[in-house]
């Protein structure tokens, strides 16, 4: 087994090769990360994604199996479940010994805070999220999980060690992600009680694309500011508008 020196010295390395320059600070949380709960870069415990560290279900899990976790209940918290919309929520209670009382984590998931690549599979990303709420109370770890966030929903591939320096990878293996802006779209959506698929569909639209992903950051931009100042000013002239992107196309005879 390797000693958390040698752990260290790996992880600053794998690091500064999949993500490019990081600054000294942020080196030296992974530092203190690696350290203390000995999470490693190149197995994917641990991400670094829009500057900042994020830990991962799989890394949660080698951590609780490292520290002889007793065990984990996971069940649905049913008044709060509705298979018709696919929302769904998780309980997860994890206990680090025989007699502990556990501690509990709950998750949900809905098709506006899942990424599009698992659609379908909402009830999985609730439980993921409840279990990680619950480990990261176990074991104190104040860091996000990666399937937290709404826009990836799952952990990325393990970083390539032969990745060129500088050139940080996406979040989700792809250069057209958008993962500050797309959460600045969900945050708009729920705050003023849009529908996800016409807001996507009004998206695409204004972008000019067949699908949101397509276009480029300067129009997601352009197109999160407009929704934004039309929510702001008048919400219900948006939703007529919103409403508008719902109606059937016309059947040519």
């Amino acid at each position: 087994m390797r000693t958390r020196t040698q752990l260290i010295r790996s992880n600053l390395k794998h690091a500064r090769v999949a993500w490019g320059h990081i600054p000294s600070l942020t080196l030296h949380a992974l530092e203190e990360l690696t350290r203390k709960y000995r999470l490693s870069v190149a197995l994917g415990d641990v991400y670094y994604i829009d500057e900042r560290w994020y830990v991962t279900h799989a890394g949660l899990l080698r951590l609780a199996e490292r520290t002889c976790c007793s065990g984990i209940r996971v069940r649905p918290v049913r008044e709060f479940c509705d298979s018709l919309s696919c929302r769904w929520v998780f309980k997860a209670i994890v206990y680090k010994t025989p007699g502990s009382k556990g501690f509990v984590g709950y998750g949900d998931a809905d098709p506006s805070n899942v990424s599009p690549l698992v659609r379908g599979a909402e009830m999985r990303v609730a439980e993921t999220r409840a279990v990680n709420r619950a480990l990261r109370k176990a074991y104190g770890i104040g860091l996000c999980s990666v399937e937290e966030l709404g826009w990836l929903s799952s952990a990325p591939s393990p970083p390539d060690n032969h990745a060129r320096p500088n050139k940080p990878c996406a979040p989700n293996g792809s250069n057209n992600t958008h993962p500050r802006l797309r959460d600045k779209l969900c945050l708009l959506i729920r705050k003023y009680e849009l529908d996800p698929a016409l807001v996507k569909r009004y998206a695409a639209d204004f972008c000019g694309t067949e699908v949101l992903r397509d276009a480029s950051r300067d129009l997601v931009e352009a197109f999160i500011s407009t929704l934004a100042d039309e929510a702001a000013k008048d919400r219900a002239a948006l939703i007529c508008k919103l409403n508008s992107y719902n109606q059937p196309e016309e059947v040519k005879s």
